[in-house]
């Protein structure tokens, strides 16, 4: 194990049907670089992902605030606080813990809408659909079938590699939470609502893939602009060609220090095309969960 040399923890949250281990690579990748890594999963997540499918009910009823609270709890109140890297439903929390004070910074991967975000792109329903196409829904644990997870998160991949992954990571998510972010807009209190007039927030970066059908990138970008009506007005970053997660690093090192950005670059689209980060050229974003840079 590396010593860790910076000073902010770096904290991992997954997203929705994805267990907390596809992580393994990027902790690899950060601690070898000086950072002290953690990716702990959401409420009701078991440690393995055998043990998580075998125990869907332990999602009933976990809504987002459950999954924000869960996380607040294990950061706590330290004397340096941690950055957080959320991937789709986890970038959605990870922005809610930023603007509560919880991170000193936030990377936000394709994160899910925050209250506020209207647009619904087809894919994102279609993708979401297994989950909110039944009201029962909204009181369990629901998993992806090879299928549906293939047009959810595998769809620049072929049906074979896609297979594997949803064989190797797929978990059940909890309906409850998927269906508080699709009506954020029509409750009044929805705890997909962000502060994004919270001055006091540190930075966030919030990145988007061309071909993501869970979180198209119509999505973040209306998301972004939304973090920009509140006091920080910086126009988005342009990020040219680097490999996505040395982007990230790099952006969490202090090269974009107090600049919130969307990555939207065609040169980095290109190679960012997925909703989780991918090794380029040629493979689907998901790939880069399993493989080292």
């Amino acid at each position: 194990m590396t010593t860790a040399l910076k000073p902010n923890p770096v904290i991992f949250i997954h997203g929705m049907w994805i267990h907390a281990t596809a992580w393994q690579t990027w902790l690899e990748l950060f601690e070898n670089r000086g950072y002290s890594v953690s990716a702990p999963g959401w409420p009701g997540d078991a440690p393995t992902v055998a043990e998580t499918r075998e125990h869907p009910e332990a999602m009933n009823d976990v809504g987002i605030q459950e999954i924000v609270d869960h996380y607040a709890e294990i950061i706590g109140t330290p004397a340096v606080k941690p950055i957080l890297v959320g991937h789709s439903f986890g970038g959605l929390v990870a922005e809610e813990l930023l603007a509560n004070g919880y991170a000193a910074a936030a990377v936000a991967i394709d994160p899910a809408g925050i209250k506020g975000v209207k647009a619904l792109p087809f894919a994102q329903l279609r993708s979401a659909f297994p989950v909110l196409g039944n009201p029962a829904n909204h009181h369990r644990g629901v998993s992806l079938t090879a299928s549906q997870f293939r047009y959810a998160f595998g769809n620049m991949l072929t049906e074979e590699e896609s297979d594997a992954l949803h064989a190797a990571w797929a978990i059940p998510g909890p309906g409850r939470a998927l269906f508080q972010e699709a009506g954020a807009n029509l409750s009044r209190h929805s705890p997909a609502k962000v502060d994004t007039h919270n001055a006091e927030r540190g930075p966030l970066l919030l990145t988007s893939g061309t071909d993501d059908h869970t979180v198209p990138m119509k999505v973040t970008k209306e998301g972004f602009r939304n973090v920009l009506e509140g006091p920080v007005r910086h126009r988005a970053s342009h990020l040219r060609r680097p490999r996505p997660r040395a982007k990230h690093r790099q952006w969490l090192e202090g090269r974009r220090r107090g600049r919130p950005g969307l990555v939207r670059d065609q040169g980095i689209l290109k190679q960012h095309r997925k909703s989780v980060i991918r090794e380029p050229p040629k493979r689907s974003i998901l790939t880069g969960f399993r493989q080292q840079w």
